[in-house]
């Protein structure tokens, strides 16, 4: 049964390690908790009323373990590209890419805190970082699209004319994200549920900020490289790294969404979709590093910048 755009009811059912559920479940478990058929809330898995969930850590299971060995891998290959990025002193967005750079390795931490199955489903723990992790989910999209606006040098990057928007908007999104996240679980008002029926989980606002918008950006980001790349710099090269980039990120989502029940059947929810998406999500972070580097200077030439 659908229950309308905005609902989070298939998701929560049918993809494992979706961390909005944290949320849901928690909204329900006060509200209405006659419409879960959960095993117990201590070892319960990320879902709700799921086909299947990886249990939480203890007596012998070891949590999501594949997604949390793809996170902490690729927090370190997001900080090698940290340091690398930081080495060029004359790059074009050298600060706007390594605060989103910095951002997604954040979000890292926070996918293995809120869908690794350490913490009790329905905690406030929980609840809490789930909120501060699809905060900064959203405000990625708003970082992703800034540094595509730096490209076009419209303002001078790295100064207050650039960063202020760029921090401006990102705590916007931030901010209005991690309340709505919190209002939906712990219902300090009536306006993101419980929805009627309840299990619909339904909330239009947090669905576009975390669903509808990242993959939004992403696409406005690769309209924009387009431009900078062919009509501004008239180079093809580089575009064959952001097309790589966007089809990455695209595949992990259907992997995400559309797969990862099948593996973690499969699996007997020991591991599912989430460990491929993860490590299809940090590439693409690679191949847009790999095209910023194309397409920016890495030292001024002239020789009174050489020290």
């Amino acid at each position: 049964m659908g229950y309308g755009f905005g609902s989070f009811e298939p998701l929560c059912r049918t993809v494992p390690s979706y961390p909005h559920c944290n949320l849901f479940l928690r909204q329900l478990n006060s509200k209405a908790p006659q419409t879960l058929r959960e095993p117990s809330l201590n070892i319960a898995g990320v879902g709700v009323n799921p086909q299947c969930a990886i249990l939480r850590v203890g007596d012998g299971r070891l949590g999501n373990i594949g997604n949390i060995i793809a996170c902490g891998l690729s927090f370190f290959v997001v900080l090698a590209l940290i340091l690398r990025a930081s080495k060029r002193k004359a790059a074009v967005g050298l600060v706007e890419f390594r605060l989103f750079l910095s951002m997604y390795a954040l979000s890292l931490i926070f996918q293995i805190l809120t869908t690794g199955s350490f913490l009790r489903q329905t905690s406030t723990a929980l609840v809490v970082l789930t909120a501060i992790h699809l905060g900064i989910v959203a405000a990625l999209g708003w970082a992703l699209i800034a540094n595509g606006l730096v490209s076009l040098q419209w303002v001078e990057d790295g100064t207050i004319s650039s960063l202020a928007p760029f921090w401006g908007l990102t705590i916007a999104f931030f901010v209005a994200t991690l309340y709505i996240s919190l209002d939906t679980a712990f219902g300090w008002t009536s306006a993101f549920g419980p929805s009627n029926p309840p299990i619909a989980q339904k909330n239009i606002a947090l669905f576009v900020l975390t669903s509808i918008w990242p993959a939004a950006a992403a696409a406005i980001f690769l309209i924009i490289m387009m431009v900078v790349i062919l009509r501004i710099l008239r180079e093809r090269r580089p575009v064959g790294f952001y097309i790589s980039a966007f089809l990455l990120f695209a595949v992990a989502q259907v992997i995400y969404f559309a797969v990862s029940r099948y593996i973690c059947t499969a699996s007997k929810a020991k591991v599912d979709g989430s460990l491929i998406a993860t490590v299809l999500e940090t590439g693409s972070i690679v191949m847009l590093f790999v095209g910023w580097k194309s397409i920016t200077e890495e030292s001024w030439e002239e020789p009174w910048y050489s020290n």
